[in-house]
């Protein structure tokens, strides 16, 4: 069995990875891929502490964010879709660009 302890430090520094990407990458496709990283590291945290307590409320809390994460994709992949199509990048300097 892991310790709480390894699964939080992991978790841990999983999220500073994401934080760190979406921090210092221009591209909108990095960007989404960095929060993703994060929303996994909260999800490794949850299920850690859920295990550590024995109930099953961090499963379901993972569930949601599963959810929200798959919601956050679609949306964020049409934004990039169509950033793409108006001005042939996925910069992010160039998001302002999309309004009319």
């Amino acid at each position: 069995m892991v310790p709480i302890e390894h699964a939080i430090a992991l978790s841990g520094l999983l999220f500073t990875i994401g934080l760190a990407g979406a921090l210092a990458r221009r591209n909108l496709i990095v960007i989404l891929m960095s929060i993703e990283l994060m929303l996994n590291a909260v999800n490794l945290a949850l299920v850690a502490f859920s295990r550590l307590h024995g109930g099953l409320e961090g499963h379901v809390f993972v569930l949601m964010v599963i959810v929200v994460a798959a919601a956050e994709v679609a949306v964020g992949l049409g934004i990039v879709i169509s950033l793409f199509r108006n001005r042939e990048t996925v910069d992010v300097e160039d998001v302002s660009l999309l309004r009319w």
